[in-house]
């Protein structure tokens, strides 16, 4: 009686230890599937007329990861338990592979944060000019050399092996690595945000108050108040900082409202959620706004081709506007100077 009694009670526990993985399962896929709506919406939704850079191919190579992760959670979710080339795959393989996921996301911050800013920096500098086709390639091989290093940094580094084989000890318990690169990176950024609000509220708080926005072209736009000046180059970081924040919140101010509500609650995220494209792109523009204003005397929009940001027009800040009849705005005649949606 005993015995049956202690067989009952095992059967019982790998029952629930089953069940309990199987949903959690079904709830990572459901995250991920989530995750790549997402990418395709945000992707959907950059301006199409922007040139090649370094972040656009990296976005595109995080939406294709975050996919090959769907179709091998499903695959293994389907089948349960099966072989291919001479490998055995089971359900726990989900929790593995997606930890090692984790892992690779979360150090992808500092790598890639770097390496935009020295493509946007030799990009405005003109140090060096390649061909289309080389350029193309040169981002190609950027990304796959950046992804093969962090990947094989992973799967190298000797701590993350022993986490990955005592989590697997306890296959019923699938925790996701927290990465400490977003933390920091997110928090440098809300404080130089803040910092830069808190330094020029007075002339943010009068643009904000002489600041037009209207439709033109089927495109919302906004323009601020200009002295009339014949050139196009803007020398003042003073006077460009209210405008670059003005437009960098006007686009972002909900994910830097929920940057810092992560880090004031301290709200863990698993590494494969966090990095996402909204977060790549909301680092793209504080990027381009920092070479911009570091740049600023340089700036001259007739003679360059400055990086394009896919959310935000950062040209509204330097082009001046002359507008002689609000009424007519929608008539392309009323505006004396070439106008792109803000």
């Amino acid at each position: 009686m005993t015995a049956l009694t202690s067989e009952n009670c095992s059967f019982q526990y790998q029952l629930h230890q089953t069940n309990h993985l199987l949903d959690g399962n079904c709830l990572l896929f459901v995250i991920i599937l989530g995750k790549i709506l997402l990418n395709i919406l945000t992707l959907g939704m950059r301006r199409k007329n922007t040139h090649q850079n370094f972040m656009d191919y990296f976005c595109i190579s995080l939406a294709f990861i975050d996919l090959l992760l769907l179709v091998n959670i499903s695959i293994i979710s389907y089948f349960r338990d099966f072989v291919l080339l001479g490998v055995r795959f089971t359900k726990y393989h989900i929790c593995l592979f997606t930890q090692i996921i984790s892992f690779t996301y979360g150090f992808l911050h500092y790598p890639v944060f770097l390496t935009a800013s020295i493509d946007y920096y030799l990009n405005f500098s003109k140090t060096t000019r390649l061909p289309f086709k080389c350029q193309k390639l040169f981002y190609f091989f950027t990304v796959i050399l950046i992804w093969v290093s962090v990947f094989a940094y992973v799967l190298g580094d000797p701590a993350i092996y022993q986490s990955l084989k005592v989590q697997n000890a306890y296959s019923y318990q699938c925790p996701f690595y927290i990465s400490i690169q977003s933390y920091w990176l997110s928090f440098s950024m809300v404080i130089i945000l803040f910092m830069a609000f808190i330094t020029s509220w007075s002339e943010v708080t009068t643009l904000v108050q002489a600041i037009r926005i209207t439709s033109y072209m089927n495109e919302t736009i906004l323009y601020f108040p200009f002295s009339s000046h014949p050139s196009y180059t803007i020398s003042s970081k003073k006077t460009l900082l209210p405008k670059f924040i003005i437009c960098f919140l006007g686009t972002w101010l909900p994910f830097v409202l929920l940057q810092v509500i992560i880090l004031l609650f301290k709200v863990q995220i698993p590494a494969y959620i966090e990095m996402n494209i909204p977060w790549l792109y909301f680092v793209n523009s504080f990027l381009i706004a920092t070479v911009y204003w570091f740049n600023c005397h340089k700036l001259n929009f007739r003679d360059m081709a400055l990086p394009v940001d896919p959310f935000v027009n950062w040209k509204c800040c330097f082009i001046p506007l002359t507008i002689h009849n609000l009424e007519q705005i929608e008539k392309p005649i009323s505006i004396t100077v070439d106008m792109v949606p803000c």
